[in-house]
């Protein structure tokens, strides 16, 4: 079970991601979704979903890019795409989206509700609530313009919802699942990722408790008397009520401006800072495991991956990709510390580390496509050879060590990127 909270700085990315590449990050992450389905069960697809170490990652192994804010809408828009469709199949089904796809949430949840068997008004109440603390009761700066309910047909679920700065350009994205939250107002974030902004106030936290008892009793009072009087100590024009309703617009110009905070520090137990930077370095990597990724697709007894390596124009450039997917359907929590790392599987977009190379992308496609296919008539002799990539990694790892030679291993990349289709959103 995936149970971490922290926060990461996300930098604000823009630009589109185009079809030649969305159009595989669906295929690609539906399957890495189904394949993790088959092995553990719908609520451990969830759970993942609700890890933003585990999340981060795995955009990055779709070929988004890296480290930015983007990865949030583009996977949740590819799983929308990929999922739905064969919810009836498969038991996921992603509700809302951005702007205004995300008004659309409660009507979403009460159709499949309906469908389903289950309590659409206890769902629509957690989906409202959700946004409500991340949006009101947790005041960091941040208004929030996406929104997305992944439900599963037992009723289980997970929030991933984001929310932007438009001073600071910085967004923060937050993760919610029923499998964790005890309380919508006692500590009940699985995680909280985005722009580390110091101090904010956080009402969920459990040592907020007496100051919500004080709230509460604020409350009761007459409201404009109190706002005025908060005007006066802090010069502030808080009459105006900002709160996230499923809408807002599809731009950060629609947004409100932020709501100013107030100094109570929020603790958290495991942080992950992503860089401004847009390139990725070798500080933004764990080298070792990057080596042992290196040495399982070059290196290893290729006797070892026999079925896979039977496979049509299967080589170590494509093996090295499926190392890393491998990794991402998988491995524990521990192992999505450095999400960079998985830009070396299919790149990314905007051109980091490297061109997102097209045929290795396809060919990792259509292998983990056939291995999934062939485990549901029985045939697991792919499946098992793709868990023994991770495995061999891991051996590889704890025995040797595989220092990556950074550098090398970029210019190589670059060296065969038009051999192996690279390509970027500027193309």
């Amino acid at each position: 079970m995936i149970k971490r909270s922290g926060y990461a700085d996300l930098p604000l990315h823009t630009g589109i991601v185009p079809k030649w590449l969305a159009d595989r990050m669906m295929i690609l992450g539906t399957q890495i979704v189904e394949s993790i389905l088959l092995n553990y069960g719908k609520k451990e697809v969830l759970t993942r979903l609700s890890d933003p170490l585990w999340f981060q990652s795995f955009g990055a192994v779709l070929g988004m890019d890296w480290h930015s804010s983007g990865i949030t809408t583009s996977v949740m828009y590819a799983l929308k795409r990929g999922l739905n469709p064969r919810a009836g199949e498969l038991g996921l089904f992603v509700c809302g989206g951005r702007g205004k796809y995300s008004r659309r949430t409660p009507e979403e949840l009460l159709l499949l509700s309906d469908s389903a068997g289950l309590d659409g008004t206890s769902l629509v109440n957690a989906s409202k609530l959700c946004a409500k603390v991340d949006n009101t009761a947790v005041q960091d700066g941040f208004q929030l313009y996406m929104h997305n309910f992944v439900l599963s047909s037992e009723g289980d679920w997970t929030v991933v919802q984001q929310g932007m700065n438009t001073t600071a350009r910085t967004a923060r994205r937050y993760h919610w699942s029923s499998e964790n939250v005890r309380s919508f107002v006692d500590s009940p974030h699985t995680a909280v990722t985005g722009e580390n902004q110091g101090k904010i106030l956080n009402l969920t936290d459990t040592a907020a408790r007496q100051t919500r008892g004080t709230i509460l009793s604020l409350s009761r009072e007459n409201p404009d008397r109190i706002i005025r009087e908060i005007a006066k100590i802090s010069g502030q024009d808080y009459a105006r009520q900002l709160e996230f309703d499923f809408g807002g617009g599809d731009g950060e110009e629609n947004l409100p401006k932020a709501q100013p905070t107030v100094p109570v520090e929020i603790r958290s137990d495991r942080n992950l800072i992503m860089p401004a930077h847009h390139d990725v370095r070798a500080e933004d990597v764990d080298l070792k495991r990057l080596g042992a990724v290196l040495a399982t697709a070059y290196e290893a007894d290729n006797k070892d991956f026999q079925s896979l390596l039977l496979t049509p124009g299967l080589g170590p450039r494509t093996l090295q990709s499926l190392t890393l997917v491998s990794e991402v359907m998988y491995g524990t929590p521990s192992r999505f510390s450095d999400p960079a790392r998985f830009s070396f599987a299919h790149g990314g977009k905007d051109g980091h580390p490297f061109p997102v190379p097209c045929r290795i992308y396809d060919e990792s496609i259509r292998i983990l496509g056939d291995a999934i296919e062939k485990s549901k008539l029985g045939y697991n002799d792919k499946s098992q050879c793709l868990s023994r990539l991770h495995k061999t990694q891991l051996q590889i790892e704890a025995h040797c060590d595989p220092q990556a030679d950074f550098d090398a291993t970029l210019a190589r990349e670059k060296a065969h990127s038009k051999e192996w289709g690279g390509r970027t959103c500027m193309d």
